[in-house]
């Protein structure tokens, strides 16, 4: 049997599976169902509106739909998206929508950890984010000189990603802006220092350490090997991945000439470079006032940057082992606030929202879950941010049942569950391919 048939049999055979019986079946190594070696998330920070995006609802009228009543047909029969999606629309194939995704968290900051780390917030353990996760797991396997774990282009404000891992496993936020017109990525790339000074400090750096008359110690040989971690992508060729002006014109304008855009083309660099997790976030989605005329400028960027990261993965064949995931920490209220003080705005929403998924071992042109008929809430297959982290860590190879150091607690669950089954929906194998 060919190793993908038999990573789809094991798919399926899961998908027929008792919740227990899965979390039994995933107890042992997952390496054999492996599909994934990168992941893309990108974080739409605030919460974009699921009926303006992925899940739209245009019977529900214009208290509900407000200016976008036009959804589009995908090129996959019976799927619809939002009237901005046109791009997306032509390439459905190859993502598919959770229009289940709920938590019923109405608040930023725990909805962010919530979605981010993929454990239920309120415990008294701060667990790390998945990135974080995927840092310390893919340590001893991912051998190259970039970070394992890169935000485009800050890290997550909202709580402390590397929770109560140590802090090296954090994001490298590279601060800076890739559409301008060099990419200073912070302590990569520097404007005013030349390679040659860079040189002569590590020379300087080099005859200090050999005339030191300081013991050898454990700590001193750490801090001398970060030292030359830092200086081989400081000066080598690793480096060159943050030059955008190797691609050419015509790529970069099919990304979109703005942060997002060109945000999303540097991810698919990362990913070529062999980065395990990259985060693009994407800021201004938390529209409470004016909601409509934000949109009209938000929804074209994200759909000519996501439809043009998609294409260009899967035309550089690296959509089968990167995984994709977009969406914010929550959604927005399915009803418009046109009273004042909002003028046309929508509310923080947690009871029902979308994500898409692509790539990675998720197939694509698929629907999962389902919200009412104004999208208030979800009436079919409910997806919690515990089943979206536990699917993404299958398919990255790790066991999402299995266990993480912490520094007083000893071995703790890699994810911070619920006791409750019903808010359980269990791992996306609906979808894996």
């Amino acid at each position: 049997m060919k190793r993908r048939d038999f990573i789809r049999l094991t798919a399926l055979t899961a998908g027929a599976l008792s919740l227990g019986r899965w979390e039994s079946l995933t107890a042992a190594p997952l390496k054999t169902r492996q599909l994934a070696k990168s992941v893309i998330y990108i974080c739409l920070d605030g919460g974009p509106s699921h009926l303006d995006t992925f899940d739209p609802k245009p019977k529900a009228g214009k208290d509900f739909v407000g200016n976008y009543a036009k959804p589009i047909q995908t090129n996959i029969a019976g799927i619809e998206i939002g009237q901005k999606f046109s791009n997306l629309a032509k390439i459905a194939d190859k993502y598919s929508i959770i229009r289940g995704m709920t938590h019923g968290i109405f608040a930023h900051e725990s909805a962010a950890y919530a979605m981010e780390t993929g454990s239920l917030p309120g415990g008294k353990i701060v667990y790390p984010s998945m990135g974080a996760v995927v840092a310390y797991k893919t340590e001893n396997t991912y051998k190259g000189a970039l970070p394992p774990f890169i935000s485009l282009t800050n890290a997550s404000s909202r709580f402390n990603e590397s929770g109560f891992l140590d802090t090296k496993y954090k994001s490298y936020a590279t601060g800076g802006n890739p559409n301008s017109g060099k990419f200073l990525a912070e302590g990569i790339i520097s404007e005013n220092t030349s390679d040659a000074e860079l040189i002569s400090r590590q020379k300087l750096l080099h005859s200090l350490g050999q005339t030191s008359q300081i013991a050898e110690s454990p700590l001193i040989d750490k801090m001398q090997l970060d030292q030359q971690k830092a200086y081989k992508l400081i000066l080598g060729d690793e480096r060159k991945v943050f030059d955008l002006s190797t691609e050419t014109e015509e790529t970069r304008d099919r990304y979109g000439r703005n942060q997002l855009g060109q945000s999303c083309l540097m991810a698919r660099r990362l990913v070529q470079g062999g980065v395990p997790f990259i985060t693009v976030r994407n800021g201004g989605w938390d529209t409470h006032k004016l909601h409509f005329e934000r949109m009209d400028e938000k929804l074209p960027e994200l759909d000519i940057a996501l439809s043009a990261l998609l294409e260009d993965l899967a035309t550089n064949n690296l959509l089968d082992q990167t995984i994709v995931i977009c969406g914010g920490e929550f959604g927005r209220t399915p009803n418009v606030l046109y009273e004042a003080p909002w003028f046309g705005g929508r509310n923080h929403f947690g009871a029902a929202f979308s994500y898409l998924v692509a790539g990675g071992g998720f197939s694509g042109g698929k629907i999962v879950g389902e919200t009412d008929q104004r999208g208030e809430k979800v009436i079919s297959r409910p997806v919690y941010p515990w089943d979206l982290a536990e699917s993404i860590y299958t398919l990255l190879g790790i066991n999402p049942t299995g266990t993480l150091p912490h520094p007083t607690e000893g071995e703790v669950p890699m994810l911070f569950l619920p006791p409750e089954k019903e808010k359980r929906g269990g791992v996306l194998t609906e979808l894996f391919v």
